[in-house]
C-alpha cells in the first residue's frame, strides 16, 4: 500500500511539474501589446501588401482572361473545332494550353515592359532606384491599359462611359478620363465580336461543303444517311490541304499587330 501511495504521489509531482514547465515555456499573450502592435504603420503596411497580394494571386486566372489576348484566341480555336464538326477534338486542354501559349506570346511586350518598368524596379535594392508597391501596381496596370486601348472599340467605351454616367468634357473624354473598370469591360466585347467575326468567316467554307454534301444526298434517294458522315472526311481533308491550323494560327497573331 505504502509502494503504491508512492507512485501516485511521484505521478502527481511529474503533472503538476509538466505544466508548470509548459506555462513557463509558453508565452504569455498581451491583448495591450497586440493593438499597440496593430497601430503601428510599418505592422498594417505589411499586412496590407501580405492582403494584396493574395488577392492578386486568387485573381490571376480572371485577371488573364480580362485584360490579355486570350479570350480572342480561345474563342476562334473553339470555333475551328465547332466548324470542323469533330465533337472533342482537340480535347480541351489543348485549346485551353494553345491558347495560353499564344496569349503570353502577344503580350510577351507588355509583360517585358512590366518586369522593366514595374517588377523590377520594386524588387531591387538600391533604395535610389525602389519604388513602393502601390507604384508598380500603378505601373504595371498602365501597361495593361495601354493594350487594351489599342484594341478596344472607341464605341464600346463611350457605351461604358455613358453607362457608369461618367462626367462629360467639353472638348471629349480622354484615355485618362477613362476608368480602369471601364475600360476592361469595353475591351472584353471588343474582344469578343472580333472572335465572332473571325469564327463566322471560319463557318462559311465548312457550311458550303455541308450544303453541296447534303444535296448530293437527296439528289441520290439517300435521306437516312446523316450528312455529316460524309461531309467531315471532306472537311478535314480540306483543312489538311489549306494548312489551316497555320493560317489560323498566323492571322490570330498578326490580328493583335
Amino acid at each position: 500500500m505504502k509502494r503504491g501511495n508512492g507512485i501516485a504521489v511521484l505521478a502527481m509531482l511529474l503533472v503538476l511539474g509538466g505544466e508548470a514547465m509548459a506555462q513557463e515555456s509558453v508565452p504569455k499573450l498581451d491583448p495591450h501589446k497586440i493593438v499597440e502592435d496593430a497601430k503601428k504603420p510599418e505592422k498594417a503596411a505589411t499586412t496590407m501588401e501580405i492582403l494584396v497580394l493574395l488577392t492578386i494571386l486568387s485573381l490571376a486566372p480572371s485577371i488573364l482572361v480580362m485584360v490579355t489576348s486570350f479570350t480572342r484566341i480561345v474563342i476562334v480555336l473553339s470555333f475551328v473545332r465547332r466548324a470542323l464538326a469533330t465533337q472533342e477534338l482537340p480535347p480541351n486542354q489543348i485549346i485551353i494550353g494553345l491558347s495560353l501559349i499564344l496569349t503570353f506570346m502577344v503580350m510577351a511586350p507588355t509583360f517585358r515592359a512590366i518586369k522593366r518598368d514595374a517588377l523590377d524596379p520594386y524588387t531591387t535594392k538600391d533604395q535610389t532606384k525602389q519604388i513602393t508597391q502601390k507604384q508598380a501596381i500603378r505601373v504595371a496596370v498602365g501597361h495593361f491599359r495601354v493594350f487594351m486601348f489599342k484594341h478596344a472599340r472607341v464605341k464600346d467605351i463611350h457605351l461604358f462611359m455613358t453607362i457608369t454616367e461618367q462626367p462629360k468634357k467639353p472638348e471629349g473624354w480622354t484615355q485618362d478620363d477613362v476608368p480602369t473598370e471601364v475600360l476592361i469591360p469595353a475591351f472584353v466585347i471588343s474582344e469578343l465580336r472580333r472572335a465572332f467575326i473571325m469564327g463566322f468567316a471560319l463557318f462559311l467554307p465548312f457550311m458550303i461543303i455541308d450544303m453541296v454534301v447534303a444535296s448530293t444526298l437527296i439528289s441520290m434517294g439517300m435521306l437516312v444517311l446523316p450528312p455529316i458522315l460524309i461531309s467531315l472526311p471532306f472537311k478535314i481533308l480540306l483543312f489538311i490541304l489549306v494548312d489551316g491550323w497555320h493560317l489560323i494560327i498566323g492571322s490570330l497573331v498578326q490580328s493583335f499587330t
